[in-house]
């Protein structure tokens, strides 16, 4: 069984979604992975992520299999500034559990696993001074090769608040003998995001992440997605998710490929798998994302400090001095024919 496993995914390891933008041309999706890049969708842009996924799921140690279905959402908008988006977050599943024991008795179960309505910022952008300085002129050698400063990453925060229908999610969709007692709840959830972006299309994003910390079941974990995009539509990738919590601790392995339709439309297709046995877990899926593009326009993050001031007043008396000698051109171009005619006369 082990062995199958291991060989679905080494054939998914070719398989993501490009994940990295302030704002860009062509649509960035979160999906197929699970992990949230470090930068926003960009200013007045509203994106819709949504996906499909079908699972079975084995508990050797509670003699159950389950038939899973589960459809997961995300509403993303960037508000106010390019460092800053708003969204919604959640998914929705329906369970069929079959008692291994007595194959005639089965069990369905369906609600919301997770539904999180949260905010990102982006704290700190490595990329932002490259692209004021611009490419290297006389060095082709040193725009084209991974650098010291390549391993800095962009740094974002998420906060983001749970709402809970039923009491414990993750007890009731994994330890099937759980009840699922109906408990409308609210808990803070925590991702710090960073991202590395890196020459040859690789992006690397790791997320470190505390969710439903107020809670007795409280769950702390990382997501680690390796991302390529071997072409301008086309992205493959690979990710490690590692959890601890008190009712459920585990180790997920996703892979997926995405394709960019449009520059505002994209599919995807993933698989996930884990090593376990309570449950054994393997899914398939397959999303879409969709963007409504209402940015204006570019907006730099200001930088700060003695260093960014030096930098703005340059530009300021830079801008002054121009307009100086646009005024000046324009006085001394002043055409005087109306005086040669007058003497001509």
């Amino acid at each position: 069984m082990n062995h199958r496993i291991l060989l679905t995914f080494l054939l998914t390891l070719g398989c993501s979604v490009s994940l990295f933008a302030q704002y860009t041309e062509e649509l960035n999706s979160n999906r197929p992975g699970s992990s949230q890049g470090a930068f926003a969708v960009g200013t007045n842009v509203l994106q819709f992520e949504t996906g499909l996924s079908l699972g079975k799921e084995d508990h050797h140690l509670i003699f159950s299999e389950t038939n899973a279905l589960n459809i997961d959402y995300a509403v993303r908008y960037g508000i106010w500034k390019e460092a800053l988006e708003i969204s919604v977050m959640g998914s929705f599943q329906r369970n069929i559990i079959t008692d291994t024991r007595n194959p005639n008795q089965e069990v369905t179960f369906a609600n919301f696993r997770s539904n999180t309505l949260g905010a990102k910022y982006l704290l700190y952008d490595p990329y932002l001074k490259k692209e004021l300085e611009g490419p290297n002129l006389y060095s082709w050698k040193a725009n084209n090769k991974t650098q010291w400063a390549d391993l800095i990453p962009a740094v974002s925060i998420y906060a983001g608040l749970n709402i809970d229908f039923i009491e414990d999610p993750e007890a009731v969709f994994v330890n099937y003998n759980s009840s699922g007692i109906d408990n409308f709840n609210f808990s803070p959830k925590v991702v710090l995001a960073t991202q590395n972006n890196f020459i040859g299309g690789f992006v690397l994003v790791t997320n470190i992440y505390a969710n439903r910390i107020t809670e007795e079941a409280k769950q702390f974990g990382y997501v680690v997605t390796l991302t390529h995009t071997p072409t301008s539509w086309f992205s493959i990738f690979i990710e490690n998710e590692g959890f601890k919590g008190d009712t459920y601790a585990d180790q997920l392995f996703r892979g997926g490929v995405a394709a960019l339709v449009t520059p505002n439309f994209q599919i995807d297709a993933s698989a996930l798998l884990n090593f376990k046995d309570t449950p054994n877990r393997t899914y398939g899926r397959i999303g879409i994302s969709y963007r409504l593009d209402r940015h204006d326009s570019d907006e730099y993050i200001e930088e700060k400090g003695a260093e960014a001031r030096k930098k703005r007043k340059a530009e300021k008396n830079k801008n002054k001095d121009a307009k100086k000698a646009k005024k000046k051109k324009r006085k001394d171009s002043i055409d005087p024919t109306d005086d040669d005619s007058g003497e001509e006369q």
